[in-house]
């Protein structure tokens, strides 16, 4: 790793970022588990990271417009948890869209690492916002950030913020999540404030258009992961041969997404056979909602305490401010 002085540019740090060979081996396995599934994380290459870009612009898709609206009416309320001269750390960074409210709010900040998987993605991004906060040292960490991982040596002595926003914690089942946030709180150390996005429960109609828009961009992001998979590690999967599908659980309090098999077929993945039936589907994505009660027991549960929560107007969304727990 290289170190820098706030403002100039330094090399990211590479921290388990994901490799073709975990690649394969997680296809390989989730397609060979019953129900077939692949993790979300692998829908996030340079192209999937664009779409779904292109998801949050669509008229359907609320969840990025309602927290956009809080972070933008509340950010000065939010860094108000902030301890002076803190690092704040995004897990699972993207574009770096939203946390441009927290850095413009923030200005006693004296560290921003963007942590994230799709590294040439990162670093692009990280080199855009240091042409816009140049007094900010900023660190990107290529990293799966569901595993451990180290923050770069320039921070380990800062106070630590997290950041977590876009309901990504959804994507999680409950005890997942759980794990997320205890996984987080030991990276960011005692002391800890971190600033997390909740999708909140809602109408099934409002939920099921977020993930079937007219547009058929989602449908284009999780169909990219096939192509992913036949480009990256010499899948053959018809594409005109699936299709997808999203829907709202109402037992299980959440979205649901797969790609389902439109005929009987047979894929070959790294030399490995799997045979589909009509109908059956590949389980790519969760998106679970929370009531306000159900996160703050989720958070309580993985040593957090919620210190403060704002939604936007119409209370599709929120965000929370945790605090970690003195014992955790």
């Amino acid at each position: 790793m290289t170190k820098s002085k706030q403002g100039a540019a330094a090399a990211p740090l590479v921290a388990h970022a994901t490799t073709s060979d975990s690649f394969m081996q997680d296809v390989i396995a989730g397609l060979s588990a019953t129900p077939k599934r692949i993790a979300p994380k692998y829908f996030y290459d340079s192209v999937g990271s664009r779409l779904f870009e292109d998801i949050t612009r669509t008229p359907e898709y609320y969840p990025t417009r309602s927290e956009h609206e809080i972070l933008r009416m509340q950010a000065g309320a939010m860094v108000q948890h902030f301890p002076t001269g803190a690092a704040l750390v995004e897990f699972g960074s993207g574009a770096c869209i939203k946390v441009r409210f927290l850095l413009d709010a923030a200005r006693k900040l004296k560290a921003y690492v963007p942590v994230d998987i799709a590294g040439d993605f990162l670093n692009a991004e990280a080199a855009t916002l240091r042409r816009h906060y140049p007094n900010l040292s900023i660190l990107p960490v290529v990293a799966d950030f569901m595993k451990p991982f180290a923050l770069p040596d320039a921070v380990a002595d800062l106070p630590k913020i997290g950041f977590f926003p876009g309901s990504t914690i959804g994507n999680f089942e409950p005890h997942e999540a759980a794990a997320f946030l205890r996984h987080a709180g030991s990276i960011l150390g005692q002391g800890a404030v971190m600033i997390v996005g909740v999708d909140l429960i809602k109408d099934e109609a409002k939920l099921n258009a977020a993930y079937n828009d007219a547009a058929g961009i989602t449908g284009k992001f999780n169909m990219n992961l096939l192509r992913r998979i036949n480009r990256e590690l010499g899948g053959n999967f018809k594409l005109d041969g699936f299709e997808h599908h999203a829907y709202y659980n109402r037992d299980r309090r959440r979205i649901e997404m797969h790609l389902a098999s439109r005929a009987r077929q047979t894929v070959t993945v790294g030399g490995s056979r799997f045979s589909f039936r009509a109908g059956e589907t590949i389980h790519t994505e969760n998106s679970y909602k929370y009531s306000r009660q159900s996160f703050a027991a989720l958070a309580r549960g993985a040593g957090w305490t919620v210190l403060d929560r704002w939604t936007d107007a119409e209370r599709n969304f929120a965000v929370c401010a945790l605090a970690l727990d003195p014992l955790s």
